[in-house]
């Protein structure tokens, strides 16, 4: 990890001490109170709706040194502790697994394409911000990460008293830990520009709008949804720029900004492209170079994504209510905002596995009393037992014709799970003692649906992926459902054309599911391995390719694709992969081959190796699916 101080640039922060001496309050001050609300530089000062506001660095230390002046008697010792709000709506924290779905507002985004790993790009997102969030949402609950495990000791429930200042041994629901990431859509909505100066309120309609489009138009579909409106390049949404109360983004939901919502309350978040404004929003904070150019954008979508878990319906959740600190109304990042790596509580980069690894801050804990960068997972006397759910992947189905999908998932005791289901196509259901979702969808369109095994300790885990209904008569697609044969390897080498000893069952390499998979290299010396088949998109359709990776190699470099897997359809390379994807398990990838339909191409995947070291590329679960 790379870390250090870096200039400030065009907002340059100015000296705590320096800041002390030469700043007053306005004269119209509010009375000398340390919070948000009354202290004159806080960006929510006259803009009560900005909950979790993150400032500028320059304005932050303007806040501290105002604060200094005006609460010299704060408490020395828990002044950051934070208490709960008693909900809002019935809503405190996200009691479940996150469903976060990014909005890129406005045709200035330019026009998008598809990345190496499956994710939007746009020609007018020159830092590649665009990829940098989607891939951090992914990797959320991923390789054993534990920044985000901070939030597992935040609740709300019944059994919560409005100002307790920690969760009781019963009656609370608690925030599980996010495993499996938490991204669950991506809209461009390219349908209008974003206005150059987007109010609270359309942002806020913005967010409505998504509710729509991912079909989430139930209150209960959106209990745990959270919608991230990202502001293209060269905007500034509600004064952002603002040199007096300046910030890097905010969070909040619909009722608050004055927005109506036909489909339940709607949390969402303020995120300009606050890379515009450079090191005041944290550009460089943690790492130099190129890599450190996104820092303070993948800081602040953190930053308001951990204020939104713990602060659904602000300020229903966790927030300090002390009006002696200087913290008061704060959330739990706002407490922990800008600490230099290296210091205590300090950004650091955070490994998301496969996904990469991204700037993050620290956030509060009232258990430990601290800022934490990391935090042990809290289970609440649920045991030591994990659950498992494999994701399915994005599904289809047609109205009026009957759907089945078998859940699977695991319990590391070995205890039976019981199922349960959110956003599922009106028509199907599932059955909480199998997992299997059957029914008959009656209406067409796009689903987010989220499943939830648990095991009698309580322990559980979840996995999202989106559906496609279409109308009946197969909404325009000549030949809806799966192209590719033999799809999991099950029947050997049939319908594939493969290096030989490709296609195997041996244990060196475990399968996905059942017994056989495609495993390509890892022989350690100069090796290509190549694995095809002929595929017809018919034409008319949408089209999805699907695969699970999972990449294990001997290669220690963090640096150097030694070793590569290049996939293609037909003369078009969709991915590729190499040693420094590495990761225990395997990881779905999944392609939008939409463009192809009408079309009778090649799948291709092309392994080769270097001359040492091995590193073994081994696909399973194919699935090329056309609606």
């Amino acid at each position: 990890m790379r870390s250090g101080r870096r200039g400030l640039g065009v907002l340059a922060a100015v000296s705590a001490a320096a800041t002390v001496a030469a700043l007053a309050a306005p004269a119209s001050a509010a009375p000398h109170r340390g919070g948000n609300e009354f202290n004159p530089y806080a960006p929510s000062s006259g803009h009560s709706y900005r909950h979790g506001a993150l400032p500028t660095r320059a304005v932050l230390n303007k806040m501290r040194a105002w604060s200094k002046q005006n609460s010299p008697h704060a408490a020395a010792t828990s002044a950051r502790t934070l208490a709960y709000g008693g909900g809002v709506d019935g809503i405190g924290v996200q009691s479940g697994h996150s469903k976060t779905y990014l909005v890129f507002y406005g045709t200035q985004w330019g026009t998008s394409s598809t990345d190496a790993n499956g994710n939007l790009k746009f020609t007018g997102d020159a830092n590649g911000a665009a990829s940098a969030v989607q891939q951090m949402f992914k990797g959320i609950g991923t390789n054993g990460e534990l920044w985000s495990a901070d939030l597992t000791q935040w609740c709300d429930g019944a059994g919560v008293a409005s100002g307790a200042t920690s969760c009781p041994a019963s009656g609370a629901n608690y925030i599980p830990y996010q495993s499996g990431g938490v991204l669950s859509g991506v809209w461009y909505d390219n349908s209008k520009a974003s206005p150059s100066a987007a109010t609270a309120a359309q942002l806020g309609q913005e967010a409505v709008s998504a509710a729509s489009h991912f079909g989430n138009t139930t209150a209960a579909s959106n209990r745990y949804a959270y919608y991230v409106i990202l502001s293209p390049h060269g905007t500034n949404p509600d004064n952002y720029q603002s040199p007096t109360q300046g910030y890097c983004a905010w969070h909040d939901w619909n009722g608050d900004v004055g927005v109506s919502s036909p489909y339940g309350d709607i949390a969402f978040s303020n995120q300009p492209y606050n890379i515009d404004l450079g090191a005041s929003c944290g550009t460089h904070f943690v790492n130099s170079g190129t890599a450190g150019i996104t820092d303070g954008y993948t800081m602040t979508l953190g930053h308001e994504w951990h204020e939104m878990m713990s602060d659904q319906n602000p300020a229903g959740g966790w927030t300090n209510h002390q009006t002696t600190s200087q913290y008061y109304q704060q959330e739990n990042s706002d407490e922990c905002a800008w600490i230099a790596p290296g210091q205590t509580g300090g950004a650091a980069n955070i490994s998301f596995g496969s996904f990469g690894s991204y700037a993050e801050q620290a956030s509060w804990s009232n258990d430990t009393n601290s800022c934490a960068i990391s935090h042990p997972i809290v289970t609440h006397g649920t045991g030591s037992n994990t659950v498992t759910v494999t994701n399915p992947g994005s599904q289809t189905a047609t109205v009026g014709t009957a759907k089945s999908l078998q859940l699977s998932g695991s319990d590391s005791g070995g205890l039976a799970l019981t199922w349960s289901a959110t956003g599922l196509p009106a028509g199907l259901s599932i059955n909480a003692s199998t997992g299997l979702i059957s029914g008959t969808p009656t209406t067409a369109g796009s689903y987010s649906s989220t499943v939830t095994a648990k095991d009698s300790t309580n322990a559980s885990g979840s996995a999202t992926f989106a559906w496609t209904v279409n109308p009946s008569g197969g909404g325009g697609c000549a030949a809806p459902g799966q192209k590719l044969n033999n799809p999991g390897f099950e029947s050997g080498a049939t319908a594939w054309t493969a290096s030989a000893g490709v296609i195997d069952n041996s244990t060196g390499e475990p399968a996905h599911s059942g017994s056989w998979k495609a495993w390509l290299d890892g022989y350690g010396r100069s090796h290509t391995d190549t694995l095809t088949q002929s595929v017809t998109i018919p034409s008319g359709c949408a089209a999805t390719l699907s695969f699970y990776l999972h990449i294990d190699s001997a290669e220690t470099t963090t640096a150097t694709a030694y070793d590569k897997l290049t996939v293609k359809l037909g003369s078009t390379t969709l991915a590729t992969y190499s040693n420094l994807n590495k990761a225990s398990g395997y990881t779905l990838r999944t392609f939008n081959v939409s463009s192809f339909a009408g079309q009778t191409v090649t799948l291709s995947f092309t392994g080769i190796e270097d001359v040492s070291l091995q590193t073994s590329f081994v696909v399973d679960d194919t699935a090329l699916s056309a609606s």
